[in-house]
């Protein structure tokens, strides 16, 4: 925990299976109930069956209690239900401390990048039709999909190596990209199966990911955080860093993107680390703005000329070390977001306790809201706010792109990080089962 720095202004589990045998007798089924449908035997779907109406919330993990506070998505972002996201709890420790190979990365995980805790909640999305919410669990190096109206688990997929980390869902609902952080590849799953469609290897520890609308998966591997090897030139004991770009269809990888290259060519961008930590594109996604490892700012990339144009470096908290060694997990800003019209983007001062909005044009920071230790930047329902996670005081508050100032705060549980959009059945406040 910091210091205040500013004054406050106001199921089954899947292993991917035989893709072309499921795909052959689900044509099969497609088949015969086209035939039997020609033939007047089934009657269309009534509007009795039609999909129930939903809401659109915000999920909130709470990463060290393997919960998910479900709020409003715009207006005072009040509280709406809440969610075990490991009801299997008890059988995957079992397992566990069963296995000693598993048990050890477990215990690694705990000592390492938990801080001293379990990591149960890292990343989670709603199905299209707010049956389930999909959500990665790194301890259990797992997915899994917890149904919203019994809080039972519907599927668990295993991640290559020991660790789940952060997802992306496409843009149609359908499918959820999920990075395994020590197996060095990206698992595409059938979000409502949780079969795995394909999958693509990437750099080390590959970490953010993002579909974009042109058909790609973008991810960012961001190398070892876990050794002591901080200072620049220690910078290549930090493993293979790069930026993958995968054919969302066919899973083929397109282009790399070292930014070690880009971040040398731009000028005064040779003493930062290319590790790249959550980013955010520009509406038509021609620029990328992206985070890396220890620094207080960020970078602007031009998408098709392949280079770095412009840096913005934010302020800096009295009270926070330079020592690199005490940033959590090297991030010391990780979070950002953009406004949906492209004017402004939300900025997460994680180790600098607050956070800011930054005009875009003139890369102007408004004056910072504090926040103890914000781990992530979303944008609400409306567009209208960015929402951050405040990992170290358990809430999530709001803050106006319009005026820079927080809207409100909600209490959440024990060190919330990532925030997503979602929709689940409209009246849902928990599960009833």
């Amino acid at each position: 925990m910091h210091a205040a720095p500013f004054s406050d202004p106001t199921g089954p589990e899947r292993t991917g299976g035989n893709r072309t045998g499921t795909v052959r007798r689900r044509r099969l089924r497609s088949a015969a109930a086209a035939a039997v449908l020609a033939a007047g035997v089934l009657a269309p779907a009534s509007s009795a069956h039609a999909t129930p109406s939903l809401q659109e919330v915000m999920l909130v993990g709470n990463n060290w209690e393997g919960t998910a506070d479900v709020i409003r998505s715009t207006g005072d972002f009040a509280k709406v239900g809440r969610i075990d996201l490991i009801p299997d709890r008890k059988e995957r420790l079992t397992e566990i401390y069963t296995d000693p190979v598993r048990l050890a990365f477990f215990l690694g995980i705990r000592l390492t990048v938990g801080e001293g805790h379990d990591q149960f909640v890292d990343d989670m999305y709603t199905t299209p039709d707010g049956s389930a919410i999909v959500v990665s669990r790194p301890s259990f190096g797992d997915v899994a999909s917890v149904d919203t109206a019994t809080g039972k688990l519907k599927w668990r997929f295993r991640v290559a190596g020991h660790r789940s980390d952060h997802m992306a869902v496409s843009p149609d609902g359908t499918r959820v990209a999920v990075s395994a952080s020590t197996g060095n590849t990206v698992h595409v799953l059938d979000i409502r199966t949780g079969e795995q469609i394909g999958s693509f290897a990437t750099g080390d520890k590959p970490h953010e990911n993002v579909f974009t609308r042109d058909g790609k998966i973008w991810n960012m591997s961001i190398g070892e955080v876990n050794n002591d090897f901080d200072a620049p030139w220690q910078d290549f004991l930090k493993g293979d860093r790069r930026i993958t770009v995968a054919d969302a269809r066919t899973f083929e990888v397109v282009r790399t993107v070292d930014m070690r290259e880009r971040l040398d060519a731009f000028p005064g961008g040779k003493g930062f680390s290319d590790s790249v930590r959550p980013v955010a594109f520009t509406p038509d996604e021609s620029k990328l703005y992206f985070q890396v490892s220890f620094f207080n700012g960020f970078f602007e990339y031009d998408v098709a000329a392949d280079r770095i144009t412009r840096m913005k470096a934010l302020p800096k908290n009295p009270a926070t070390s330079d020592d690199r060694d005490t940033f959590v997990n090297d991030s010391r800003h990780h979070g950002m977001s953009m406004k949906p019209d492209g004017t402004k983007l939300c900025v997460a001062g994680t180790m600098d306790d607050y956070a800011t909005v930054v005009d875009r044009a003139t890369l102007q920071e408004s004056p910072p809201v504090p926040a103890s230790k914000p781990y992530w930047a979303t944008v609400s329902g409306d567009g209208e706010a960015c929402v951050i996670s405040e990992s170290g005081a358990d809430r999530v508050t709001a803050i106006s792109f319009a005026s820079g100032r927080k809207i409100a705060s909600v209490p959440v549980g024990d060190h919330p990080q990532r925030v997503r959009l979602a929709h689940l059945p409209a009246g849902w406040t928990g599960p009833t089962g």
